[in-house]
């Protein structure tokens, strides 16, 4: 298979050496395919790119991924001049990251939640609060937790969240208020239960039953999570990190906690033309 043709192509169209290599490299790939299932280059047809793109996402590829390579293949059938391959394939939508913070609570928002959860009394709904604001958990983590995921010592603590084959997935450091309501919650337990929140029935904690804490409240687990994020890069620690704290795969899904909320906006607006 000869390349070097589709290179000069692709640099006469303005492309930078580094998206040639890419695209050569993509088209190479893409040939081999094609091999393997007995059709090549000369013959490509339209049903060989669209079941291309298929093999790609049935191999757990990405949008974002699958982007690059189809950008190549347009480019080699332009090319070729056979733009008509073209028509009508389908392939996977890239979802678009969203500018504005995802929404979060304010400081003072934060922290009349807290006053209202502790007037509660409710040791078990005042420890889910505290370890959902001060560690970031999804919902489904929360339930899954078991007493030994919680390590405390005198001055420190640690969360390890499983993953769903039971693998360490993360570990999170425990501020000392979520310790400390941990520890009075634990302290209350006269069970031998594995699970670390249970139920009104001695069980562990369902998904719904703890969304349920949450809406009695007035808010949604994810708006903790969301503060979580957003008061991390707020404190200047780096991207990379709080997305190893948050077990996000993506460091892209971090980068919204760093865009402005629409309070921001609001407030930036409104100084700018207060009088």
């Amino acid at each position: 298979m000869e390349l070097k043709g589709f290179g000069t192509y692709l640099l006469e169209q303005g492309k930078r050496e580094i998206t040639v290599e890419d695209y050569k490299r993509h088209i190479q790939n893409f040939h081999f395919w094609l091999v393997h299932e007995n059709s090549s280059l000369q013959d490509l047809t339209r049903y060989d790119i669209q079941q291309y793109i298929y093999f790609l996402s049935g191999c757990g590829n990405q949008a974002t991924t699958i982007t690059p390579k189809f950008s190549a293949i347009v480019s080699y059938v332009h090319f070729i001049d056979r733009e008509d391959l073209l028509h009508d394939i389908k392939r996977p939508e890239v979802r678009h990251i969203r500018h504005i913070s995802p929404k979060s609570l304010s400081r003072n928002q934060r922290n009349q939640l807290l006053r209202k959860v502790e007037q509660s009394e409710n040791l078990r709904n005042i420890a889910i609060i505290y370890l959902t604001l001060y560690t970031g958990v999804r919902i489904f983590e929360l339930v899954a937790l078991n007493r030994e995921d919680i390590e405390m010592r005198e001055r420190s603590g640690f969360l390890t969240v499983q993953d769903g084959k039971g693998g360490i997935s993360r570990k999170i450091p425990l501020p000392v208020e979520s310790r400390y309501h941990l520890q009075r919650y634990l302290q209350s337990r006269t069970d031998s239960q594995s699970a670390l929140f249970l139920s009104n029935y001695g069980k562990r904690l369902s998904k719904r039953s703890a969304q349920r804490v949450f809406e009695n409240y007035g808010i949604h687990a994810h708006m903790l999570r969301h503060t979580y994020g957003r008061e991390l890069v707020a404190s200047g620690i780096d991207i990379a990190t709080v997305a190893e704290l948050m077990g996000h795969n993506d460091v892209n899904t971090t980068k919204r906690y760093a865009a402005p909320s629409m309070t921001d906006l609001e407030q930036a607006i409104d100084n700018v033309f207060q009088r």
